[in-house]
């Protein structure tokens, strides 16, 4: 089974990787043509992945037509630009395996069903979990799952991609494997926020612990299972990037933390922090459901510059006391 890539920032450059272990030729779109040239004439990506050699078997266009030789695709492009990438190959009739981790701002749309909506004959799977992208091309060991409503396509998937060091857990809950990454995002936010303004380690496990709480009562309300919510696309990332700089929320919300507005550090990176996007939808899909998410509502407020740090630390910190259940 050929892969291909959509997306060549430090993630899908990872996975492309991760494909082309065992001299799997695999085949990466990127939109940057710096991007191409280096991968295809020095096997790096300085701009998004500096310092890790690539395989050699992977290969770099900039046409995304190229791309319809593959029997799959891993598709990483940032959540917001998903649905006008996938509108360029609206007939693909390909599985597809989405790798970013959001929800989509203007339609409230989880990504998978931005996905049947626009290929509505391909068949679709979600890869979701704790996984740094330097670390994932560098061979350090991972585990994801990777979920599918269709058994047989995800374990045709898992069987093509796994790897010693990239381990692979199979589930049905694709709702619940979208939704553990993309209320994640917003959480790391948080938590840099606390980082940045110097409130320790115990304020941060504090919010870590709430924020799956709200995770949780989000996920089940739009038919999440527990159980995946527990597990590696849900509290397993939500750990990692809620606890180094190397999350891009989590270096978000550090610098928010520090004093430094949002509108400004977003301005000024050349990566996508999803939680800035999510959160808005995020916040605007739990009022309408009735879900109590005052993480979520302080993150929105900071994002839109309608409240700054230490007003949301006070709503948060005086808020009534409640028993500890979901």
């Amino acid at each position: 089974m050929k892969l291909g890539v959509i997306g060549g920032g430090a993630w899908g450059t990872a996975l492309a990787q991760v494909a082309s272990a065992g001299e799997h030729e695999t085949l990466l779109w990127a939109i940057e043509p710096d991007v191409v040239e280096s991968i295809n004439e020095r096997h790096e990506n300085p701009l998004f992945l500096a310092g890790v050699p690539l395989n050699p078997a992977i290969r770099a266009t900039s046409d995304l037509a190229d791309l319809a030789g593959c029997d799959a695709w891993l598709v990483v492009t940032p959540a917001q630009h998903m649905r006008a990438v996938l509108g360029q190959v609206a007939d693909c009739d390909k599985p597809l395996i989405l790798c970013s981790k959001g929800i989509e701002e203007k339609s409230g749309e989880l990504l998978h069903k931005v996905a049947r909506q626009t290929c509505p004959r391909a068949g679709i799977a979600v890869l979701s979990g704790p996984t740094f992208a330097h670390e994932v091309a560098k061979g350090f060991p991972t585990a994801v799952t990777l979920a599918a409503e269709d058994e047989a396509l995800a374990e045709r998937l898992r069987d093509r991609i796994k790897q010693p060091t990239f381990r692979i857990y199979i589930s049905d809950d694709v709702a619940g494997a979208e939704i553990g990454g993309a209320v994640k995002n917003v959480l790391a936010v948080a938590c840099g926020v606390v980082e940045g303004k110097g409130l320790g380690q115990n304020a941060r496990a504090a919010l870590i612990g709430r924020g799956f709480a709200e995770m949780t009562r989000f996920g089940l309300a739009f038919g999440a299972r527990r159980e995946t919510l527990a597990g590696l696309s849900g509290l397993g990332d939500l750990v990692l990037t809620c606890s180094s700089v190397s999350s891009r929320n989590y270096s978000l919300g550090k610098g928010i933390g520090e004093g430094r507005a949002a509108a400004e550090l977003l301005a000024d990176r050349k990566t996508v922090a999803e939680g800035a996007f999510t959160a808005p939808v995020l916040a605007r899909l739990a009022r309408e459901k009735g879900i109590d998410m005052p993480i979520v509502d302080a993150v929105d407020a900071l994002i839109a510059g309608r409240a700054n740090v230490d007003e949301v630390l006070d709503a948060l910190l005086t808020r009534p006391s409640r028993a500890e259940g979901v």
